[in-house]
């Protein structure tokens, strides 16, 4: 990892230091070793959990979120619930770190309805792109986000945040890459507005590896209420 990487923190952290998040090289460097939801899902149902199609693929032709009608960014609060209405998401929210391997957290397996925010990157509703993970199954079934690949452009996804408001962001896009060949970049890069970012398991199942890819949700805050 270069030192440019290293020293990618903003001014905005640097002032406020209790606050400081990880820099977008190493977040993406962490997750090109696949999620710790990897670990955990289970895999082994008649019918595995929704894929993205190809139509729902973020436009790369125009910048998302460079619109007259984006809110303004939210100050600091961290996230309390997450809602999806179109798949029946309605689920706590836990924070979540790196583990002992150097792996974004998950939440506990046990409770399949949690979801967890990942605390190296910025509050929903925050200036930046904030990242909420859950997993797609475990031992017992699906688990909170076992229909997330169903989703589609124009779908929203509400966080419910401890300063009261709720952050609402439209889906963009969709996609499902590989763990080892994760565009940790394109995924994380701030885009100069508020965004979103929900991922869980995906692709193809051994029991060997486990799922051999993760589901991405982009979305951007269009509505505080």
């Amino acid at each position: 990892m270069s030192a440019s990487e290293l020293s990618d923190i903003s001014e905005e952290d640097e002032r406020e230091p209790q606050k400081k998040r990880a820099p977008w090289g190493v977040i993406a460097l962490v997750l090109l070793a696949g999620l710790a939801l990897i670990r955990n899902g289970s895999g082994e149902f008649d019918v595995g959990p929704p894929q993205p199609a190809t139509a729902v693929a973020p436009d790369s032709s125009r910048t998302p979120g460079a619109t007259s009608g984006t809110p303004e960014p939210l100050p600091h609060s961290v996230p309390d619930r997450v809602r999806i209405p179109t798949i029946q998401v309605d689920a706590p929210v836990t924070p979540v770190g790196l583990d002992t391997d150097g792996w974004v957290g998950a939440p506990p397996p046990e409770n399949p309805n949690l979801a967890g925010w990942f605390t190296g990157a910025v509050t929903p509703g925050e200036k930046g792109t904030a990242v909420v993970v859950g997993h797609v199954d475990n031992k017992m079934g699906p688990a909170v986000f076992y229909g997330l690949g169903a989703l589609k452009k124009g779908n929203r996804v509400e966080i419910l945040r401890q300063d009261g408001k709720t952050a609402v962001f439209e889906i963009y896009g969709i996609e499902v890459f590989e763990k080892n060949d994760f565009p940790g970049d394109r995924v994380y890069g701030s885009k100069g507005t508020p965004e979103l970012r929900v991922i869980t398991c995906g692709g193809g199942y051994s029991k060997q590896t486990g799922y051999d890819g993760n589901v991405v949700v982009f979305a951007r805050l269009v509505q505080v209420r």
